[in-house]
């Protein structure tokens, strides 16, 4: 089922989103080489309920954790760990899911620790390009493969693989909802989109093949890495479909997203 937002519940929505970007805002800033993973986790959760909100993933399909922080050629999903430590030219994505009095909001952020490689620099702006080029096809009137065609035409012709068993989805009034929004597709196909809906959209760009594997590692969880061992970036925005246009609800740059917003 597909719930459409009123201008009140979206509103609600941007306030936690809002927890989710000043979380990522105020993680850039303390990411460096030598940092846990753990400590990524800790430092999320205790910034989540200082500023009122709910760490939504806890509890979710039995996950345990604030967070999901994957690091390099994990795509998706991985446990923050102890004994796991970031290293200088590295790529960490920190994943989740916010609930405050009711709205949720989704966000995954790719940081850079110390100085990385341009090869990883550039896949890093490429994945965060597309998002950007998917949120402009969400507008009332499109349809769902007209968002993930943009993504899959610019990947493809940049020579990136976009990652295709995860995808984005409604959200609210719970956590996962209808629609799926894969990141890849056909224009002109697909669910049309109308005002109100609230979804995310948050490709998953490697610098290989599209294939993951599931890490059996991860003990009670299924993490994903990429098939071929190939790095991954991740950028996600929760967003609503108005009569303005697509309206970011995670934005972390109010001068970058001024149209958006």
């Amino acid at each position: 089922m597909i719930s459409l937002k009123s201008a009140r519940e979206i509103e609600a929505m941007k306030a936690s989103g809002a927890i989710i970007a000043g979380m990522h805002q105020e993680l850039a800033k303390i990411i460096k080489p030598g940092m846990e993973s753990w400590a990524i986790e800790e430092f999320c959760h205790k910034y989540i309920e200082e500023h009122g909100g709910v760490a939504a993933q806890i509890g979710f399909e039995t996950y345990k954790y604030a967070t999901c922080v994957s690091i390099n050629d994990y795509v998706c999903h991985a446990i923050p760990r102890k004994g796991v430590f970031l290293k200088e030219g590295d790529i960490v994505k920190v994943d989740t899911v916010v609930e405050l009095d009711g709205a949720f909001s989704d966000s995954c952020w790719t940081f850079a620790v110390g100085e990385v490689s341009p090869e990883v620099a550039a896949l890093m702006a490429a994945t965060k390009k597309a998002l950007y080029l998917g949120i402009d096809q969400a507008v009332i009137g499109n349809r769902i493969g007209d968002i993930g065609a943009a993504i899959d035409g610019y990947l493809s012709e940049n020579g990136y693989g976009n990652v295709r068993e995860y995808i984005g989805h409604g959200i609210g009034p719970t956590m996962h909802e209808e629609p799926s929004v894969p990141h890849f597709g056909n224009a002109g196909r697909g669910l049309r989109l109308k005002e109100g809906m609230t979804i995310t959209i948050e490709p998953m760009v490697t610098l290989g093949g599209w294939q993951t594997r599931i890490v059996a590692e991860e003990s009670d969880w299924d993490a994903a890495k990429t098939a071929d061992g190939s790095w991954c970036a991740q950028y996600e925005h929760t967003l609503a479909i108005t009569k303005e246009g697509p309206k970011i609800l995670t934005s972390q740059d109010a001068e970058m997203d001024a149209k958006y917003l």
